[in-house]
C-alpha cells in the first residue's frame, strides 16, 4: 500500500510560482509512474502532469506546457511539480497519484493511489 502526502500549496498572485512536493512511502515507489491531477471547484479531476518510474518520460496537459515541470528523486521517494507563470485558472486542489507501470500516464483513471490534495489558489 502506497501512501502519498502533498505539500507546497498556497495563495499566489497571477504570474507567480509555487513548487508542490509529494512524498511517497509504503511500497517500492521507484517502480511507480507518478502524476499530478487537479480539481477545480465544481469540476471533475483533470490530468496535469506525469513522470515515468525511470524519470525518462514526462507528459503534460496542453494548458501547462512550458509553465509546469515535473521531476522525481527516487532516492528520496519524492515527486515535485514546479509551477511558474501561474494563472487564476490554475486554481484547484492538486493531488499526487501513483500507478505501477501504467499504460497511459495521462489518464487519471489509471492511477491506483492518491494523496489528500493540496490547495493552490491564484489571484488575479
Amino acid at each position: 500500500q502506497v501512501q502519498l502526502v502533498e505539500s507546497g500549496g498556497g495563495l499566489v498572485q497571477a504570474g507567480g510560482f509555487l513548487r508542490l512536493s509529494c512524498s511517497a512511502s509504503g511500497g517500492t515507489v521507484i517502480t511507480y509512474d507518478m502524476g499530478w491531477v487537479r480539481q477545480a471547484p465544481g469540476k471533475e479531476r483533470d490530468f496535469v502532469a506525469a513522470i515515468s518510474w525511470s524519470g525518462r518520460g514526462t507528459d503534460y496537459t496542453d494548458s501547462v506546457k512550458g509553465r509546469f515541470t515535473i521531476s522525481r528523486d527516487n532516492a528520496k521517494n519524492t515527486v515535485d511539480l514546479q509551477m511558474n507563470g501561474l494563472r487564476p485558472e490554475d486554481t484547484a486542489v492538486y493531488y499526487c497519484a501513483a500507478v505501477h507501470r501504467s499504460r497511459r500516464m495521462d489518464v487519471k483513471e489509471e492511477y491506483e493511489y492518491w494523496g489528500q490534495g493540496t490547495q493552490v489558489s491564484v489571484s488575479s
